[in-house]
């Protein structure tokens, strides 16, 4: 068994992707309009969802926002260098809701960043 993906929703496709692909970096691997059931889904991520796990993001027609809930936390990425990863997402528009630094009580360094619906994404730097 293998994780497949990781289901968000999201209010407005078009401005999720640009975050997901022009802030984070991601690809566009799959979109599919499904007009009986009134939604899109589209999978984004950093390698093909034969080798690795995506995120899919499900955009229901009509609907703009959801309620985030307190039980859902963070997608977490891996990234070399985080400092010039914050840096390059903070250029290309994206917020950064909690700066580079160690986690606390750790020495793993951390920051946050939000998309435009407001799920967190954790970057974890690499060791």
């Amino acid at each position: 068994m293998r994780i497949l993906h990781t289901m968000l929703r999201v209010g407005d496709l078009d401005r999720s992707l640009a975050f997901y692909v022009d802030v984070l970096g991601m690809k566009l691997l799959r979109k599919s309009d499904y007009p009986s059931g009134e939604f899109t889904l589209a999978f984004v991520g950093y390698g093909e969802e034969s080798e690795t796990a995506v995120i899919e993001l499900t955009h229901n027609w009509g609907k703009s926002s959801y309620t985030l809930g307190d039980a859902f936390g963070h997608v977490a990425l891996g990234v070399d260098d985080i400092q010039a990863t914050c840096a390059r997402i903070r250029e290309r528009g994206g917020k950064i809701t909690r700066e580079p630094g160690p986690m606390k009580h750790g020495t793993t360094v951390i920051a946050f960043v939000e998309d435009p619906d407001g799920y967190k994404i954790e970057l974890i730097e690499k060791r």
